[in-house]
């Protein structure tokens, strides 16, 4: 447990990389539309809709790797609990930010985007130990992102408030319940496999069919669902996932690639299987959306587990900044953002395409790159 798993770190540096790339297609036209998010009921997935579920995966590969290193340290049960509630309510905090910025504002967004950021980092920074200012940062940081909430305002005067909790606050909710559960399983793993078929269960129960119907639609466990922050489940399949991913992983000492692409091809199969009744949909989070791509996440982790096994992941290097830093780099593109709408930047004809999209690729690069610089000052966002 102590030597670090480099193949999680490699899987998340890629989903966070493409995710800034494809959160980045707003920017230019034509974009081919295998790479987009397809339409709620058009039947079928881009490469837009598996990288966020797919960084949850990788969320949940992380979760018995870091809880269990804070065991051996000979931390408490109390002090992880503490920890797991400041984490998610730090990725809530940020979620509700970035929420209500893009639901409109009534004042200049790229000052209310650079203020976030710079509240962000003044906060959450990882400063060094014996730092003697780092309180007083993290006051100025607070007080920042306080008086941008008190002078929000959306378009037709409403005040800062939570809508949902956008991406990150998603990522707190799954987070919250992933590792929660493991910490009171830890190494009962089948209650995990149990919980994992039951929000399967849960999801085909309350997502729309083919038809239109739902099996058991306005009941009791859409309700509780609802009421957790799970909605029909997609998003904890996919975290859970992550976690027997991994502890199934610490298990195997031979045969990880057979079994792992046995596990992905089985995956695949059931998703094929529930494809008869449901289409495959991120917008509706349907199951078979669902295990296809649990059954990508799991190839791809068995690959890079077998690359990291025989070391082979020198190549990627250049998205390390990505795997280690991963909330600077998704931070990053909100202050760049600031400069395009500061000098009132806008999208040429010709950026679009192949060429948009090489265009997406190279920011996402720049965001990478600058996350490097970063933390080379000691600049990196850790909650």
């Amino acid at each position: 447990m102590d030597k670090r798993n480099l193949a999680i770190d490699i899987f998340r540096g890629l989903t966070v990389a493409l995710m800034v790339c494809v959160n980045d297609f707003w920017a230019i036209h034509n974009v081919p539309h295998f790479l987009e998010h397809f339409a709620v009921m058009e039947d079928g997935m881009g490469l837009s809709d598996i990288i966020y579920p797919m960084f949850l995966f990788a969320m949940g590969m992380s979760v018995p790797l870091a809880l269990e290193r804070r065991f051996q340290k000979g931390l408490s049960f109390e002090s992880t609990l503490r920890h797991i509630l400041s984490r998610t309510l730090a990725l809530l905090l940020m979620g509700s930010f970035i929420v209500n910025s893009e639901s409109g504002i009534a004042w200049n967004k790229g000052v209310f985007w650079l203020l976030m950021v710079i509240g962000f980092f003044l906060v959450w920074n990882n400063y060094p130990e014996g730092f003697r200012y780092k309180k007083a940062l993290r006051i100025l940081g607070a007080v920042i992102l306080t008086g941008i909430a008190i002078a929000f305002r959306s378009p037709d005067g409403g005040l800062f408030r939570a809508s949902w909790w956008g991406i990150l606050g998603q990522i707190g909710w799954m987070y919250l319940f992933a590792a929660f559960a493991y910490i009171l399983c830890r190494n009962r793993w089948w209650i995990l496999a149990v919980l994992w078929v039951v929000f399967c269960l849960v999801n085909i129960s309350v997502a729309p069919m083919r038809d239109g119907t739902e099996l058991l639609g306005g009941n009791f466990v859409a309700d509780f669902s609802d009421a957790l922050h799970l909605g029909n489940g997609h998003s904890i399949i996919m975290a859970l996932g992550g976690v027997l991913c991994v502890m199934a992983d610490r298990k195997l000492k031979k045969c990880r690639l057979v079994i792992g692409l046995a596990v992905a091809v089985a995956l695949a199969l059931m998703g094929a299987f529930t494809h008869k009744w449901w289409i495959t949909s991120k917008g509706l989070g349907t199951l078979p959306w669902c295990l296809y791509v649990s059954a990508i996440s799991v190839a791809l982790y068995t690959v890079l587990r077998t690359l990291e096994k025989h070391g082979l992941t020198g190549w990627a290097k250049p998205i390390n900044p990505a795997g280690k830093a991963t909330l600077t780099v998704y931070m990053l593109p909100y202050f760049f953002y600031c400069f395009w709408i500061f000098f009132s930047l806008t999208i040429p004809e010709w950026m679009s395409g192949w060429v948009g999209v090489a265009k997406c690729a190279m920011f996402s690069a720049l965001c990478i790159a600058t996350a490097w610089g970063l933390g080379k000052l000691g600049i990196k966002l850790k909650i």
